[in-house]
């Protein structure tokens, strides 16, 4: 089976699963930290290169500043608590998003993992954090304008490769595959160039219940699919 190179995840639903259960928005965040384990887990089973996480967007500031505070707690939390599985595993870490607005902590935290991960070769897990994909791209053209003015880059050498190299996931292949759980049909700006070309596969299951089962039959929809990349596929010749 076919699977993708790089997984791309918009993990909803935290807020609706806790209040199902009449537990507080808290519980919910907690019960999805809990759930992106064993996804990260069976993707480097599975060979896939690169998982990104979309864990945090610049929206989420506008949320109940408590709940921001448990969301920024349960980062530090998790990354310290990953590292022994990251490094048995051979995965490194990147960090996707501003810096700016992000507590120290929660900056000390990942430098400390990105550092001692570095070296890792065998997957890649990004997480999204304080993460805006109009932002990235806003910064990588303003990069490469920059760039320009000052006479070291000639305009007409701007091509689609050499502004994927100004964003934060250069060097990584574009995801092949989003998935969405919580059945919401929007990118909620994440990935917005990177995610040209992905196919994309919505669930109304919560995050927090996405397990295994759930990751194996979006990778079962992502082999059935016929990636045209905007061409035709070739029609077998009838034999004679």
């Amino acid at each position: 089976m076919s699977i993708p190179r790089h997984l791309a995840v918009i993990m909803d639903g935290n807020g609706r699963w806790a209040t199902s259960r009449g537990k507080p928005r808290s519980a919910g965040h907690t019960a999805g930290v809990e759930a992106v384990r064993p996804l990260v887990t069976r993707c480097r089973e599975l060979g896939v290169e690169a998982v990104s996480l979309y864990s945090f967007s610049t929206e989420n500031w506008a949320r109940e500043k408590e709940e921001v505070h448990h969301l920024m707690r349960l980062c530090v939390a998790y990354l310290a608590s990953e590292l022994p599985l990251f490094q048995a595993n051979g995965i490194r870490l990147r960090r996707l998003g501003a810096r700016e607005g992000l507590p120290a902590e929660v900056l000390d935290a990942f430098a400390e993992v990105e550092e001692a991960t570095a070296a890792n070769d065998a997957m890649t897990l990004c997480l999204a954090i304080n993460y805006g994909s109009r932002a990235e791209i806003v910064a990588a053209a303003r990069t490469l304008a920059r760039r320009a003015v000052a006479g070291g880059l000639d305009p007409a050498a701007i091509d689609e490769a050499a502004f994927s190299a100004e964003l934060t996931t250069a060097g990584l292949p574009d995801p092949d595959l989003l998935i969405r759980t919580a059945g919401e049909m929007r990118l909620s700006n994440f990935l917005l160039w990177q995610l040209s070309y992905a196919e994309l596969y919505v669930t109304d299951t919560l995050w927090p219940d996405f397990d295994n089962a759930a990751l194996a039959a979006a990778f079962a929809s992502f082999h059935g699919r016929v990636r045209r990349f905007g061409g035709v596929p070739e029609v077998p010749t009838p034999s004679t």
